[in-house]
């Protein structure tokens, strides 16, 4: 009753999802790059924004950045993934990960903030 699956991934099934792959991350490098103008602009406009908010939007880039990579790397190794056991244990894998990285981006973020307050009412303890 047991059985191990015995499920063969087909290779359209997967040159499909190569080129969904492929796609996807033309459209995330074109993200980027706007993110990336967008923050530019953001950073020549110093008299708008505090010090504090545009090194919170930097790592909040950053971070968004650095999850939509993994998450580009998870789909390159779903795709390579023998069945769907490997695959199970890939996506597993990988949320363990990215809720780690969740967890320390949260913090940092929370710290930056603290960090900004404290800076723009400083008899203030947050």
């Amino acid at each position: 009753m047991n059985q191990p699956l015995d499920f063969e991934i087909p290779s359209s099934v997967r040159e499909i999802a190569s080129k969904s792959v492929d796609q996807a991350r033309e459209a995330y490098n074109r993200f980027i790059e706007a993110a990336r103008q967008a923050n530019d602009v953001v950073l020549k406009s110093s008299d708008v924004f505090a010090t504090g908010a545009r090194e919170l939007n930097e790592k909040a880039v950053k971070y968004t950045e650095s999850n939509l990579q993994a998450q580009f790397e998870l789909a390159q190794r779903l795709l390579q993934a023998k069945d769907l056991k490997e695959a199970i244990e890939i996506q597993n894998q990988f949320a363990r990960q990215q809720m780690e990285a969740y967890a320390q981006q949260a913090q940092e973020l929370t710290r930056l903030v603290a960090q900004s307050a404290q800076k723009v009412n400083p008899t203030n303890q947050y």
